[in-house]
């Protein structure tokens, strides 16, 4: 499994258009193929900053990701509203059985 953790602080005035363009990315990606989960938060303690918590079955499937014209669009228009380039870190996970 892959873990993906991205955050980006937006301009006040650019937020609600930027989170109803997460929204509608995060709609889309939970569609494509190895997707688990894909989600947007607003941090609490800045609410000028996007959270994405996505989960994807594997590296072949977050790649494929990355490669839609739509998905590119949405980090390219984010970017431009953004006060600070976005952040994005991935990592292999294997759950834990609790």
């Amino acid at each position: 499994m892959v873990i993906v953790l991205a955050s980006v602080l937006l301009k006040a005035e650019n937020l609600d258009r930027a989170l109803a363009s997460s929204l509608v990315h995060c709609a889309r990606s939970r569609a494509e193929p190895g997707c688990i989960s894909h989600a947007v938060h607003r941090d609490a303690a800045n609410p000028n900053r996007l959270v994405f918590v996505e989960e994807w079955s594997d590296p072949a499937a977050v790649a494929a990701h990355f490669a839609v014209p739509a998905s590119q669009t949405f980090v390219q228009e984010v970017t431009a509203l953004a006060e600070t380039p976005p952040v994005l870190r991935m990592f292999e996970a294997t759950p834990l059985s609790l």
